[in-house]
C-alpha cells in the first residue's frame, strides 16, 4: 500500500535518485508515445500572442520547451519540486534564453500571483499532488479567467488491447525502469497510475475547482488521458 511517505517520495526525492535517466526510460516505457501526448497538450492550450504559460511538474522540461518551441513568443515557467530534474530541465533549455525558466517548487502552494499566467500545464504529475483538489484550486487562482488547464496523464488502459496494455504498464514499465534507471522506484509509478481516479471523476474535480467545460479524452487506447478545462 502506498503510504503518505511514498507517495512525497513520488514527488520529489523520488526524481533526484532517477534524473539522469528520466528521459530514456520514458521514451521506452512509453514507446516512445509520449511526445506526441505532449504535442496534444500543447495544442489544447490554445495561446495567444505573448502568452505567460506555467508548467507544473515539469520534469527535465519537455513539455514547457515544447510550448516555448510552439509559441516563440510565449515566457513559459516551469516548476518542479526536484532539483535533480530541474538542473536537467535548465540545461535542455539553454537555447531558449530568457524565454523560459525554471523554479522549484509545490504545485499545491504556487509563489504567484493571481491570474498570473495565460495557460498552465501538468503533464505526468498530478497523480503526484498530495493534496489534488488543493493542487487545482491553486492553478486556478494563478489563471487569467478564460485561460486553459491542460492536464496529461497516464491511465489503465481499455479497449480492445486494453489487457496487453495494462501488462505492459503492470510488468513490463517497472522492469524495464528498474532495470535502465538502476532503481525499484518504476514500481510506484505503476501503483500511482492503478489509484489514479477515472477520467469522469478527476474531470469532476477540475470542476469542483472553478474550472468550466472540462473536457477529456483518451489517448493510445486509454494509456494516457488529456484534460482541459477554462478558468
Amino acid at each position: 500500500m502506498d503510504t503518505a511517505e511514498n507517495v512525497r517520495g513520488g514527488s520529489g526525492a523520488m526524481f533526484d535518485r532517477i534524473a539522469d535517466r528520466y528521459d530514456l526510460v520514458n521514451r521506452v516505457i512509453s514507446l516512445g508515445l509520449d511526445r506526441g501526448w505532449r504535442g496534444k497538450a500543447v495544442r489544447a492550450l490554445a495561446l495567444g500572442p505573448n502568452a505567460r504559460v506555467l508548467d507544473l511538474a515539469t520534469g527535465t522540461g519537455d513539455l514547457a520547451i515544447a510550448i516555448a518551441h510552439a509559441h516563440p513568443d510565449a515566457h513559459v515557467v516551469g516548476l518542479d519540486p526536484s532539483e535533480g530534474m530541474l538542473a536537467i530541465a535548465r540545461r535542455k533549455a539553454l537555447g531558449l534564453g530568457d524565454r523560459i525558466e525554471m523554479v522549484t517548487g509545490d504545485a499545491q502552494a504556487l509563489a504567484f500571483e493571481s491570474a498570473a499566467f495565460d495557460g498552465a500545464t501538468i503533464a505526468f504529475g498530478i497523480r503526484n499532488v498530495l493534496d489534488r483538489a488543493k493542487g487545482l484550486a491553486e492553478m486556478h487562482r494563478v489563471l487569467r479567467p478564460g485561460a486553459r488547464l491542460v492536464v496529461l496523464e497516464l491511465a489503465e488502459p481499455d479497449g480492445i488491447l486494453g489487457p496487453l496494455a495494462r501488462w505492459h504498464v503492470h510488468h513490463v514499465v517497472p522492469t524495464i525502469g528498474a532495470w535502465l534507471s538502476g532503481a525499484p522506484e518504476y514500481d510506484y509509478l505503476q501503483r500511482s497510475i492503478a489509484k489514479f481516479p477515472a477520467p469522469a471523476v478527476f474531470a469532476d474535480m477540475m470542476a469542483a475547482a472553478g474550472f468550466r467545460d472540462v473536457e477529456w479524452s483518451g489517448l493510445s487506447f486509454g494509456a494516457a488521458t488529456l484534460y482541459v478545462g477554462v478558468a
